[in-house]
């Protein structure tokens, strides 16, 4: 049985995810390294706890999203970027992320990590996160604002 409220907490979920990503990935990651008192080791130790407590919430954010679609029997057009978003949050929190952060922790012990292009891959891996979850948020949004005689009866696409 579908669910209206669900899809409208998936929905809220989604955009509010996109908009801390937008906030977090996308403005404060890089003016805070324009602020006349940042150090690179301030800004790498400020980047570690932010975007620790964001992988967090974005974790919540894609179980609630994972969690509603599946019991709202949602179609294979919304469900495959719901899923594809959970495999760039795992590749994030595994891998990545802890990469990142041993970079981090050796630039701000004072030594000097050879080069990589992490960085790149997870700006990439952000940008392509942020068109899921407003691909994703479309679809369920259009789905949740058709009239409910123009949707199939046991499932939304």
């Amino acid at each position: 049985m579908r669910s209206s409220f669900l899809t409208q907490v998936v929905l809220f979920s989604l955009l509010l995810w996109a908009g801390m990503v937008i906030g977090i990935s996308f403005l404060e990651a890089p003016v805070k390294f324009t602020a006349p008192q940042v150090t690179l080791a301030i800004g790498l130790g400020i980047g570690r706890l932010v975007f620790g407590f964001l992988n967090k919430f974005e974790l919540v954010f894609c179980s609630v999203v994972l969690i509603g679609l599946f019991y709202n029997r949602a179609s294979f057009n919304i469900l495959l970027p719901a899923l594809l978003l959970a495999l760039v949050m795992v590749l994030q929190t595994l891998w990545l992320l802890p990469a990142l952060d041993v970079r981090a922790l050796q630039i701000i012990a004072g030594q000097v990590p050879p080069p990589s292009n992490l960085h790149h891959i997870y700006v990439g891996m952000e940008v392509f996160k942020l068109g899921l979850l407003l691909g994703t948020a479309s679809a369920v949004y259009k789905k949740l604002s058709l009239p409910t005689a123009l949707q199939p009866a046991e499932t939304y696409s």
